[in-house]
C-alpha cells in the first residue's frame, strides 16, 4: 500500500466543505439539545400530571429508538405528510432532538443537585416562582452541569456521520464519496480520522478544564 499525497491535495476541498457542514450540524444541533433539554427537564417537574407524564413518555421514547431511525422517520416518513426539511435541516433537528433527552436528564440533576436551603430561603423571601427559577435555581443548576453538556457536545459531533444516511455530506459522507469516485480510500478516511481528533480531543481538553474551574 502507498500513501498518495495527491489523492490527498484533491480530497482537501471536499474535506472543508465537510468540516464546515459538520460544524453547522453541530453548533445548531448543540443549540437545540441545550435548549429543548431544559425545556424538558422543567415540563417534567411539573405538578400537572397531564404535562409531566406525555413529555416523559416522549423523552423515553426517543432516547430509548436509534438516532438513525429518527433520521429516516425525519427524512423519509414526514415528506408523506407534506413536511419536507433539507438533509442538513433534517440533521440538525435530528441531533438536536435526540441528545435533547440526554440533557434534560443533566439538567434534572443539576436542578436536583441545588440545595434545599436555597429553596427554602426564595419561599421565606416570597419570591415568585418565576424569580425563583431564573434567579437562583437555574444559574445554580446550569452551573453545575456545564461540563457533562460539554460531553454531550462530543458525543454529538462523533455521532455527526449518522447524517451523511440522508444525503448532508459532512466529513465521512465527503470521504466515502471521493473513496467510490476514485477507488482511493485510504487516504481520504484517514485524512477524516485524524481532523475528527484534532476537533475532538482539544475539545474534551476545554471540557475538562472548565470541570475544574467550575468545581474549584
Amino acid at each position: 500500500m502507498n500513501w498518495d499525497w495527491s489523492a490527498v491535495g484533491d480530497f482537501m476541498p471536499r474535506l472543508w466543505d465537510g468540516v464546515l457542514l459538520t460544524l453547522q450540524a453541530l453548533v445548531l444541533g448543540s443549540l437545540i439539545a441545550f435548549a429543548l433539554g431544559l425545556v424538558w427537564a422543567l415540563a417534567q417537574r411539573s405538578t400537572l400530571k397531564i404535562v409531566s407524564w406525555p413529555v416523559t413518555a416522549v423523552t423515553e421514547f426517543i432516547r430509548n429508538t436509534p438516532l438513525l431511525v429518527q433520521l429516516f422517520f425525519l427524512y423519509f416518513v414526514l415528506p408523506e405528510w407534506n413536511i419536507t426539511f433539507s438533509a442538513l435541516v433534517t440533521g440538525v433537528l435530528g441531533l438536536g432532538l435526540h441528545y435533547s433527552t440526554y440533557t434534560a436528564e443533566v439538567y434534572r440533576a443539576g436542578i436536583d443537585g441545588v440545595p434545599v436551603g436555597q429553596w427554602e430561603a426564595c419561599t421565606a423571601l416570597s419570591l415568585p416562582r418565576s424569580r425563583t427559577w431564573s434567579a437562583v435555581i437555574l444559574p445554580q443548576a446550569i452551573r453545575r452541569v456545564v461540563p457533562a453538556l460539554g460531553n454531550y457536545v462530543i458525543a454529538m459531533l462523533k455521532d455527526s456521520p449518522m447524517i451523511a444516511t440522508i444525503g448532508a455530506l459532512e466529513m465521512l459522507g465527503q470521504a466515502r464519496q471521493f473513496s467510490a469516485e476514485t477507488f482511493q480510500p485510504t487516504e481520504p478516511i484517514t485524512v477524516i480520522g485524524v481532523v475528527f481528533i484534532l476537533i475532538a480531543y482539544p475539545a474534551s481538553l476545554l471540557m475538562r478544564a472548565l470541570e475544574r474551574r467550575l468545581v474549584h
